[in-house]
């Protein structure tokens, strides 16, 4: 029976492209780019290809900002997903995993599937699988076993996450894949949800470090999503914002090529017209509230007299709280 399968996997597969099934199902849609666009054939035995250590040290320079930013979530992944036999990988844009964790016992095991740095994973390569169909789809899913392409990837299951820079743009993809025979769809639906978390934290990291010296605000989402973050400046204007803020402010490329006040963009202000007394009432409340209501002290911070501060305070019916 066992010898069967790489004809019967490659027969599905072929019945399957040539019906009508690509329109409702994107796996199927994937399947037939594989064989029509990338012209792979299923029953393909050849290992995934893989780049030369020059080849790979070159493309973890590329993405160098990124690796430092994801050490911590893939090391927290690891350690969920890890027991139970899977490792974790992060591919870059081209599909290529230039990041690892995974048990030592397993590592020939893995080694000998290509699930290890260096090994090319894109969807022209290797047909249907987690990587790359996630990269090509933008999405996140699980190629469970039979799911896949190469009938000798059908024993892997792949549950992989798109990662987008500061900028919004796709730039890796988080995997954990695992080769146990006894690993069940319900099981990879839990591990899909920790991949999908750690993806949005190392989003959120990587665009923290990419705007040090600005403060990052959380977006209001209906999902409530850790990765909806916006960067402003010292003078309160947007200088940044990652792809879930973007697509839930409806901020547009064009928008950060001019000043825009985040207070504009959160909606704070609608229907009260900001004036410069508005501004400066803010920045006393500010100067006393670091000083802890002594008006001298706020003064001093101000460069203004206190009896100058007080004809202020006055004027805009300040009061003292503290």
């Amino acid at each position: 029976m066992v010898g069967h399968l790489p004809a019967h996997h490659a027969d599905r597969i072929q019945a399957a492209i040539t019906s009508d099934a690509a329109a409702k199902s994107a796996l199927v849609a994937s399947w037939r780019r594989s064989s029509a666009l990338h012209q792979l054939d299923p029953a393909e035995r050849k290992s995934p290809r893989r780049l030369t250590e020059t080849e790979l040290r070159e493309a973890r320079q590329k993405i160098e900002p990124l690796l430092a930013a994801a050490g911590p979530s893939l090391d927290r992944l690891y350690l969920a997903v890890g027991g139970v036999g899977c490792c974790v990988l992060l591919a870059d844009r081209d599909g290529v995993p230039v990041e690892r964790r995974g048990a030592p016992s397993d590592d020939e095991t893995f080694h000998s599937w290509g699930l290890w740095t260096g090994s090319v994973w894109s969807e022209d390569s290797e047909g249907t699988n987690g990587i790359g169909t996630c990269l090509v789809e933008q999405r996140a899913l699980t190629i469970h076993r039979d799911q896949h392409f190469f009938t000798r990837n059908t024993a892997l299951s792949c549950t992989t996450a798109p990662i987008y820079d500061h900028e919004g743009n796709l730039v890796a993809a988080l995997d954990v894949s695992s080769c146990r025979a006894d690993l069940t769809e319900g099981f990879a639906n839990l591990i899909s949800m920790a991949v999908i978390d750690a993806a949005r934290r190392i989003e959120a990291e990587n665009f923290r470090l990419s705007f040090p010296t600005a403060r990052i605000l959380l977006a209001p989402t209906i999902d409530k999503s850790v990765g909806a973050l916006v960067a402003v400046d010292a003078d309160d204007l947007v200088v940044g914002a990652t792809r879930s803020a973007r697509q839930a402010l409806g901020i547009t490329p064009d928008c950060l090529t001019r000043p825009l006040p985040a207070v504009d963009l959160f909606g704070a202000t609608r229907g009260e017209p900001e004036n410069l007394a508005h501004a400066e009432r803010s920045v006393l409340q500010r100067a006393l509230a670091r000083a802890d209501g002594n008006v001298t002290a706020a003064a001093q911070v101000l460069g203004i007299s206190r009896a100058t501060l007080h004809r202020k305070l006055k004027r805009l019916d300040v009061s003292r709280t503290h």
